[in-house]
C-alpha cells in the first residue's frame, strides 16, 4: 500500500468531517464575535465581499445539522476500520499508527468545533436575551 493511500484511508474522512465544522464557526461564531468586539463594520463589508455568508446564516439548521451528519459518518468509518491491519513493514505500520492517532485528533477537534459553533448559534443568543 502506498503512503498516499495510507493517509487517504486514515485521515481523509476526519478532515472532511473537520472542513465542515468549521463552516459552523464561519457562519455563525464569526459574525457573533465580530459583533462582540465592535467589528461591525469589518463584518459589514465581509458580508458584502462575500454573500454567501448571510446563506450560510440564514440556514444554520441545515449547516449544523449536514456538518453532524458529516461527522457522526467520519466516526462510523473511524470505528468500522479500527481493526483494520498496518502492513507488515515496519516503517509503513509506525506511519499507519501515526496516521491512526492523527486522524482521531482530528475528529475530536472537529467535535469540539461543532459544539463551541452550536453553543454560539444556538445556546448562547437564548442565554443573552
Amino acid at each position: 500500500m502506498s503512503r498516499l493511500n495510507l493517509a487517504t484511508r486514515e485521515t481523509a474522512a476526519p478532515a472532511i468531517a473537520l472542513a465542515t465544522s468549521l463552516s459552523t464557526l464561519v457562519c455563525c461564531t464569526l459574525p457573533a464575535v465580530m459583533i462582540t468586539f465592535g467589528m461591525g463594520a469589518a463584518l459589514s463589508s465581509l458580508t458584502a465581499n462575500i454573500p454567501q455568508l448571510i446563506w450560510l446564516s440564514a440556514h444554520k439548521p441545515l449547516v449544523f445539522g449536514g456538518s453532524l451528519v458529516l461527522l457522526f459518518a467520519a466516526w462510523g468509518v473511524r470505528y468500522l476500520t479500527r481493526n483494520m491491519p498496518c502492513p507488515a513493514d515496519p516503517a509503513q505500520a509506525k506511519l499507519c499508527s501515526n496516521l491512526r492517532r492523527f486522524g482521531g485528533w482530528i475528529l475530536y477537534i472537529g467535535f469540539g468545533v461543532w459544539v463551541i459553533g452550536a453553543f454560539s448559534a444556538f445556546i448562547l443568543p437564548k442565554l443573552l436575551s
